[in-house]
């Protein structure tokens, strides 16, 4: 399925090192610049445009797969948060720990070659799915107190059904300027899975990486009325497979709604749960949660407008 060497040491698997390529650098985001362009992350602290989270997803599978076969491809989950940003050229490693005997969750996480930490979470596989990481991660959190740019986004805010659909060599959109096979020729963790039909099914998967990228190519802002412009990044995602997999060229339909806002000293997050459900009916074969972490001080009115809302 993967042409992935896999090393084992004292229970934890480990793939081998990739350097993943960054392909957001020509995103468009209505008029604001991203975390992915060298410009704009650069003007908010980072090093240069940084790859998107899910990208390293991809380094995961071959792991999840040698644990739990070919049910994780249907019936996987990812969890994790971003710790750290990296960058084209960075050398990356996945690692995950096989759960304890009686335990159906594992720790994974990722690592640079200097030691820092990119992403930590955990893998587990439905229907239950368990304690993922950002179960307990949203559990632990406080909400908002004075948001400011997400002053207007209410809890339970729903973004109607649109329909989707990922096919190989159509581009997806202006916030994913590539398609599906220009992706595949990139792809860390190639697979035959991914372009034919591979028993035990009759159609290729879409990557996991690239669930999200079907699951959020048609965001707007708007929808939820997020104040702008400001720069934002993934800071926490899961991706769970509830009736999977995804099937390339197959139609599907997207919903969305805000399930938290919550903020840190240098950001206001919105965490947004998507379902991917089969056109025309209630049945989900997908689900993403996703908190979008936007920089306070990114939003130019940022402190005029926080008086206004709150005073002081």
């Amino acid at each position: 399925m993967f042409d992935c060497p896999i090393e084992e040491s004292g229970g934890v698997l480990s793939g081998p090192v990739r350097q993943p390529l960054q392909m957001l650098s020509e995103q468009e985001y209505g008029h604001n610049g991203t975390i992915h362009d060298d410009a704009t992350a650069r003007s908010v602290g980072f090093e240069g445009g940084t790859i998107e989270g899910p990208t390293h997803f991809s380094q995961f599978v071959p792991l999840c797969h040698a644990l739990w076969g070919d049910d994780w491809l249907a019936r996987g989950c990812l969890s994790a948060r971003y710790r750290a940003p990296a960058y084209e050229g960075d050398s990356l490693r996945a690692f995950l720990r096989r759960p304890d005997k009686d335990g159906a969750v594992a720790e994974i996480w990722m690592q640079r070659d200097d030691g820092t930490e990119i992403l930590r979470g955990t893998a587990s596989l439905g229907p239950d799915f368990h304690d993922t990481a950002l179960t307990r991660r949203l559990a632990e959190l406080s909400p908002a107190r004075q948001p400011v740019i997400l002053s207007n986004v209410e809890i339970g805010a729903r973004v109607p059904r649109l329909p989707v659909r990922l096919d190989a060599d159509r581009r997806v959109g202006k916030l994913y300027p590539f398609s599906l096979a220009d992706k595949l020729r990139r792809i860390t963790e190639p697979s035959p899975l991914y372009t034919a039909a591979q028993a035990p099914w009759d159609r290729p998967l879409v990557p996991f990486e690239m669930i999200s990228v079907l699951m959020q190519h048609s965001w707007e802002d708007r929808s939820v009325d997020i104040k702008g412009p400001a720069v934002g990044l993934f800071a926490d995602q899961e991706i769970r497979l509830l009736d999977g997999p995804v099937f390339v060229g197959e139609d599907y339909e997207v919903d969305r709604e805000v399930v938290f806002l919550s903020e840190s000293r240098r950001t206001e997050s919105v965490w947004i749960r998507t379902r991917l459900l089969r056109p025309g009916s209630d049945e989900v074969v997908a689900e993403m949660l996703l908190n979008c972490a936007f920089m306070k001080e990114s939003y130019a009115p940022y402190e005029s407008e926080r008086k206004a809302l709150y005073g002081g």
